[in-house]
């Protein structure tokens, strides 16, 4: 009986990772790229109650002070997690209790929610040991980006739950954020249309740009570009095929760039994209004293000659004003107006 019990603990608690006799716990790459039927999860409403978790890196203590009040100001109920104001270098708390809180949240009947507090690093740590039956069967809105992207390319292919990369807490929530949220996470609108116009008093990074035209039908994929070339070559790989991907970045140098979208088209399936929606990529200018491509030089190097419709200029990433989008809900992408549709509602009713 007591080693029944320990089976069923481990395996709630998500600690059967660190547990090597506990080995059917994990899961292997075939089981993780089987086709999943989309479960939508119950829309959000003013009085939701929604689990604020830290599954990657810590917030400083004002920054979680902001995302409490963020919340709040939504309307939300806010749920702090255990391990929330948990430190561990440059983690927040073990990956036990991360996962623990992470489980809890998914498993709480009294959460509606699950908001990250913010990225960072850590939460790939935390995939081998992700209850993926646990959280199929507890369905909510999941919300974060950046480092967040691997939780959530794990969490959609295995379970089919569309989660979706938005703004994490501690963001910063101007109009732009929040009627694009309110639109997608709380089913406002349906069709909702993402179009990018051209800004000419915003920095060259901010303009959008074609780099092959076209339109394509896909459901939605993608995240942080560091973190999805992380994935490559684990049983967590994203699964690209006639998919519409989003992807940014922030901080590093179009030859770094250049690295992980090769990566990329070498180790998974992104030749196979239906299309693929590039955010801002902030931060991504060469040294001025070194030779280089520039950025928009270096994303038609390694993008332009796919054959599938690609542009730059999506509104997400780590920016101020950024949009959200959810994973495996249908998307209509055309490539020569810098638009993205989302013809359905990512949430149910209730």
């Amino acid at each position: 009986m007591r080693r029944y019990f320990r089976r069923d603990f481990l395996k709630l608690t998500g600690l059967a990772a660190l547990a090597p006799e506990f080995s059917g716990f994990n899961m292997h790459a075939s089981s993780l790229r089987v086709r999943r039927k989309l479960v939508l999860p119950e829309r959000l409403r003013p009085g939701s109650r929604v689990s604020l978790i830290a599954p990657g890196s810590p917030p400083s203590d004002e920054k979680l002070a902001q995302a409490l009040s963020n919340l709040s100001s939504l309307g939300f109920l806010v749920k702090e997690a255990a391990h929330l104001r948990d430190k561990n270098g440059y983690l927040a708390g073990t990956d036990a209790d991360r996962l623990s809180d992470l489980h809890q949240a998914f498993s709480d009947p009294d959460t509606d929610a699950i908001w990250c507090v913010r990225g960072g690093y850590g939460c790939a740590r935390l995939l081998p040991g992700l209850n993926f039956e646990m959280i199929r069967n507890n369905p909510k809105v999941f919300i974060g980006y950046s480092d967040i992207t691997a939780l959530h390319i794990a969490i959609h292919q295995q379970t089919g739950l569309a989660t979706f990369h938005g703004p994490v807490a501690v963001s910063d929530l101007p109009g732009f954020t929040l009627n694009h949220l309110r639109a997608v996470v709380m089913g406002e609108d349906a069709p909702h249309r993402i179009q990018t116009a051209p800004d000419f008093s915003a920095p060259p990074h901010y303009q959008p740009f074609t780099i092959a035209p076209g339109r394509a039908e896909g459901t939605l994929t993608g995240g942080n570009l560091a973190l999805l070339a992380s994935l490559s070559g684990t049983p967590f790989a994203p699964v690209f095929k006639d998919k519409i991907v989003f992807i940014e970045d922030v901080g590093e140098k179009p030859y770094r760039i250049d690295r992980m979208i090769t990566q990329l088209l070498q180790a998974t399936d992104l030749r196979e994209a239906a299309g693929i929606a590039l955010g801002i990529f902030d931060d991504c200018n060469p040294d001025p004293e070194s030779p280089s491509l520039t950025l928009r030089e270096t994303l038609k190097l390694c993008l332009g000659n796919l054959g599938i419709p690609v542009y730059y200029g999506l509104p997400f990433g780590h920016i101020r004003g950024q949009c959200t989008l959810p994973y495996g809900v249908k998307a209509i992408l055309d490539a020569d107006n810098f638009s993205l549709l989302l013809p359905d509602f990512a949430v149910s009713s209730g």
